[in-house]
């Protein structure tokens, strides 16, 4: 059976009796056209199923319509609803995106990004960006090429938008809610190269030590924080240490942690929350799905995609840098309740 072939501009501008240029203005919306003969051009076009070629249009016009994303990783449904916030805002504008997993690596962030910039995207959003670990300069002479915003991005770059929440106000309400409900013993788990998990540690370091109460040996690094492993390296992590260190409430820095910790607390038979409370971080859906439902702190996900890609297109149309800052919400839950004194 023939293949049959997609129909061209050339095919539109015939079927309408118009040139190719004519046919170009309808598409693109750039130059006025006379309603009677845009009218014929759109009933070719729907007639013959002829959809536009965009790379040729960004040739044309050396303009992309494409933006790139850079994430951490791809198992923490956090990334997901983030997206889902930024793929909202930029099919509003008729744009669309790329995106590229860095896998928490800090080299692989940077050729993420190259990758993205190699490919001529208009601008990029990097979610949870490793600052820390990147050197300055190679995010300094990127912003000079092309437009930048960080999704919780701590480290200030000048020309770099910024859409993040206040982590450190968030991580001191949980704290303050925990230590409310009697609890004085906190374990924080948290997971390596975050710029946010530091923000988080930075916290809980300063809110225990003001109550005098820091333990060095109740900070848990469990390693890739965004993984498949998360919950199960969580889990194991603290089938180790939680008998040790015996404390009446854990910290998590994000909801999959949460979900290892509750995992272990079951295998120790500890019963949640009764016996140890636990807090996550983020609200994403899985938190709500698991028995007991997980008490954490919501960062606005959808939010912060979407006032990310808006930033994005002001930068892309010459607009100044800007900075967004959201407060986190607690959702209390099932997984937390207060201290009961023996």
């Amino acid at each position: 059976m023939e293949e049959k072939k997609q129909a061209t501009i050339v095919d539109v501008a015939r079927a309408a009796g118009v040139s190719v240029a004519t046919v170009s203005r309808v598409v693109n919306g750039n130059y006025p056209v006379k309603t009677e003969t845009k009218e014929k051009v759109r009933a070719a076009i729907s007639r013959l199923n002829y959809v536009p070629n965009v790379q040729a249009r960004e040739l044309n016009t050396r303009k992309s319509s494409t933006i790139g994303v850079v994430v951490p990783g791809l198992h923490n449904m956090f990334f997901a609803e983030v997206m889902d916030g930024i793929e909202e805002a930029v099919r509003q504008e008729s744009f669309s995106f790329l995106l590229n997993c860095a896998k928490n690596d800090p080299v692989q962030e940077m050729q993420a990004i190259n990758a993205l910039v190699a490919r001529n995207v208009s601008g990029i959003i990097v979610i949870s960006p490793n600052t820390k670990n990147i050197s300055e300069s190679f995010y300094e002479e990127l912003v000079e090429r092309v437009p930048l915003v960080f999704i919780n991005g701590y480290h200030r770059i000048k020309g770099v938008s910024y859409v993040g929440n206040d982590e450190q106000s968030g991580s001191q309400m949980a704290l303050e809610y925990l230590t409310g409900l009697g609890h004085q013993r906190i374990l924080f788990v948290r997971g390596t190269n975050s710029d946010s998990y530091d923000i988080k540690e930075e916290s809980y370091r300063k809110f225990m030590a003001d109550l005098g109460n820091f333990d060095e040996d109740c900070i848990l690094n469990i390693g890739e924080g965004n993984g498949v492993e998360t919950v199960d390296s969580t889990m194991d992590a603290l089938l180790l240490k939680l008998p040790q260190l015996q404390p009446t409430a854990i910290f998590c820095c994000n909801d999959l942690m949460a979900v290892g910790a509750l995992n272990a607390c079951k295998r120790l038979r500890l019963s949640v929350p009764q016996d140890i409370s636990i807090m996550g971080y983020d609200n994403i859906a899985l938190s709500r799905l698991v028995d007991p439902k997980i008490t954490t702190m919501d960062q606005n996900m959808f939010q912060l995609g979407e006032n990310a890609a808006q930033l994005l297109m002001e930068n892309i149309r010459g607009g100044h840098s800007k900075r967004i800052l959201l407060d986190n919400v607690l959702i209390p839950r099932e997984t937390t309740g207060r201290h009961r004194i023996e």
